[in-house]
């Protein structure tokens, strides 16, 4: 009998006690016949009307000191005290698994190392997506493939506001208190809509298939806050719709350009019509093409359910580590800013023959707003397109279009 523990019992964590109580024949023949048991809960909460109030400890020392438990569940949230829990737990022969995606993005590293000198797994499904398989397919299914590019919806709170205005014409701030009032958005969204999370989310990936850590620190994120309605106007009359988009693409010389940025997606993508608080990421591999991956990016049961399927493979395989691993990197690792161009859609109160001058090869687009020239751009660098920008009178918007 494998014995668990679950670390943090909020929304996520309540979720894998159900699952675990619920389901727990279907999880006992997928853990080829050893049965999941729940040992501990740990929190620092009282919960005297819980049914199992005895499984509740406010001690991590219970957990790490007891050798009955073989996995735990790290769905805390946050950096301190997630981490020094995390890595006790590895050193004393346990297997971890998380939905902690700040935790993966910043400790993951040293995590995934200690995890294979002790010979143990942490595993970490639900950190991106929820409740959509990434993880896995990308390290087993696609390990024939090198991976050319991830481009990917990480985000079900901004896909949600972008959603509202896209579908039902409400402006971000009244799209953001519908979603707060709806508990897809937090009291404070900062991490949400200024592409915080998405951006530990594409690094998480971008680490995953690349075999090296890339540091979120280094990718430059630009979240929502700036798109407005007649932006989502524009882009509707250009058959197209505004998404947040975490962006990596991987280069034959090594390097990799990585991005979190608003951009203006055509409707004939797939991911155009990715809506409400689901996620989507698409993957391209040099052998299988394009696969996506899609499904409810957050919530309750969605992200318990990634957190339970890792407890089972961690149960599985409890006599050895699998090879889910990246390495610091000797140097510099990601692309200089200006190898890749996008196409860029610009808003100006500028003339259109002044932008016809400074963008000569640009298509300009009916406008929706008086007195403003709206356009898109040939494929320019990052350098290219701020230099341009600054011969312009006044810019309103400039937002990347995804190709």
């Amino acid at each position: 009998m494998a014995k668990v523990a679950i670390m943090g019992y909020g929304t996520v964590g309540s979720g894998v006690y159900d699952i675990i109580k619920t389901n727990s024949e279907k999880l006992c023949v997928n853990a080829n016949g050893e049965p999941v048991e729940l040992k501990y809960i740990l929190d620092i909460r009282d919960f005297d009307d819980h049914p199992e109030k005895e499984l509740f400890t406010k001690d991590v020392n219970d957990i790490i000191n007891d050798n009955e438990v073989s996995v735990v569940a790290e769905v805390m949230g946050g950096l301190h005290p997630a981490y020094e829990f995390t890595k006790s737990l590895l050193e004393s022969g346990k297997s971890v698994v998380t939905s902690n995606k700040e935790l993966v993005a910043t400790y993951g590293t040293e995590l995934l190392e200690i995890a294979r000198e002790k010979n143990v797994n942490y595993f970490f499904e639900a950190s991106v997506g929820g409740g959509i398989p990434i993880i896995r397919p990308m390290h087993q299914c696609l390990t024939a493939n090198n991976i050319e590019k991830i481009a990917g919806i990480l985000n079900g709170t901004t896909n949600y506001i972008l959603n509202q205005m896209i579908k039902n014409g409400k402006t971000f701030e009244t799209a953001l208190k519908d979603a707060q009032q709806k508990g897809f958005a937090e009291r404070n969204p900062a991490a949400d809509i200024e592409g915080h999370d998405a951006c530990r989310k594409i690094a998480i990936l971008a680490s995953l298939a690349s075999g090296k850590l890339v540091d979120y620190n280094d990718i430059d994120t630009e979240g929502i806050t700036n798109i407005t309605l007649d932006d989502v106007k524009y882009a509707a009359a250009m058959d197209a719709v505004v998404k947040l988009i975490g962006y990596a693409e991987f280069g034959k010389d090594g390097k990799i350009y990585s991005i979190v940025s608003p951009m203006v997606i055509k409707n004939d993508s797939p991911l155009s019509g990715v809506d409400g608080v689901f996620n989507a990421i698409m993957v391209t591999g040099d052998c299988v093409g394009d696969v996506m991956f899609y499904g409810k990016g957050a919530g309750k049961l969605p992200t318990a359910s990634a957190v339970v399927a890792d407890i089972v493979d961690a149960v599985k395989h409890s006599e050895r580590s699998k090879k889910i691993f990246w390495e610091k990197p000797q140097g510099n690792i990601m692309a200089d800013k200006n190898s890749k161009k996008f196409s860029y859609f610009v808003r100006t109160t500028d003339t259109a023959e002044n932008v016809q001058k400074i963008f000569s090869n640009c298509s300009f687009v009916d406008n929706i707003v008086d007195n403003e020239s709206a356009f898109v751009t040939e494929p320019l660098s990052q350098s290219e397109v701020i230099e341009k920008l600054s011969m312009l009178s006044d810019v309103v918007t400039n937002i990347r279009v995804l190709n």
